[in-house]
């Protein structure tokens, strides 16, 4: 039998499966990786509203997460929701373990919806303990603004750099809250600056779209691609999720939006330019 690449989300569930850990498996199973789960929520919630956010004990997340790094040989792991200072702490001393392994951290702190995901004190743990470990870290506007202190405004090289040099870590700072005809994200590695810019795609199905591209950074990471390249694999991805996205009409009348995560991909096109 084959062995392919394993990618372990650690994230919460969402369940339209928009976001969090379904849209993460999707991505994954879109680039041929196989996707483990450790659930750190349960969420009730659409592209529209969050309604309840159920928090999974953390000895219970613990042992997800242990389980399935001690069982599998991971070759990236993605963090999504972990609503928590207590949650992230569990998670960071455990990856802590796995240094080899590469970590993309998206500090996911607040829904397409305008709901927050993210108790107050988890981020003084994201910043002390889960950020300094990871591979790669995937904040957008206000994100970044959180982890600096500080506005961030159009100036995104200024920005990533700093949070790079903080954490000393690769930081991809995505710039999809800034208005204009194209979105620009950069990313910082190693002091190196990387900008990739793509026209805005003006649709409305956009929840779950920091999930996806975190999810597939980390698949291609596991694939064993360079991570500049990884990102531009991804963004490329995520951009044919949101041209492709389609929406459902409920009984009573509200339209809810979705991303096309399903999209196929011609035979082996997955593993291809690595």
């Amino acid at each position: 039998m084959n062995e392919i690449p394993v990618v372990l989300t650690i994230a919460g569930s969402d369940c339209s499966a928009g976001a969090g850990i379904q849209a993460d498996l999707k991505t994954f199973q879109h680039f041929q990786v196989h996707g483990l789960t450790a659930v750190t929520c349960v969420v009730s919630e659409t592209a529209n509203i969050v309604r309840a956010v159920h928090p999974v004990p953390v000895a219970m997340v613990r042992d997800q997460i242990s389980l399935l790094m001690e069982s599998f040989p991971v070759a990236a792991v993605k963090t999504g929701m972990l609503f928590s200072a207590t949650h992230v702490r569990a998670v960071a001393e455990i990856l802590r373990g796995w240094p080899l392994v590469p970590i993309v951290v998206d500090p996911v702190m607040v829904a397409s919806s305008g709901a927050s995901l993210l108790e107050d004190d988890a981020v003084g743990a994201y910043r002390g303990m889960l950020l300094p470990i990871a591979r790669v870290i995937t904040p957008n506007i206000p994100e970044a603004e959180v982890l600096l202190g500080r506005p961030v405004g159009g100036d995104l090289e200024s920005a990533a750099l700093e949070l790079s040099q903080i954490y000393k870590t690769a930081v991809l700072l995505k710039g999809g809250h800034l208005k204009g005809n194209d979105c620009v994200d950069v990313l910082v590695d190693d002091g190196v600056v990387h900008r990739f810019t793509a026209a805005r795609i003006p649709v409305p199905g956009s929840h779950g779209t920091g999930c996806t591209l975190s999810a597939a950074i980390a698949a291609r990471l596991a694939l064993g691609e360079r991570l500049a390249r990884a990102v531009e694999i991804s963004k490329s991805y995520l951009g044919t999720t949101l041209r492709e996205s389609y929406e459902f009409t409920s009984p009573e009348g509200v339209v809810v939006h979705a991303l096309n995560q399903g999209t196929t991909l011609k035979k082996n096109e997955a593993r291809t330019n690595r």
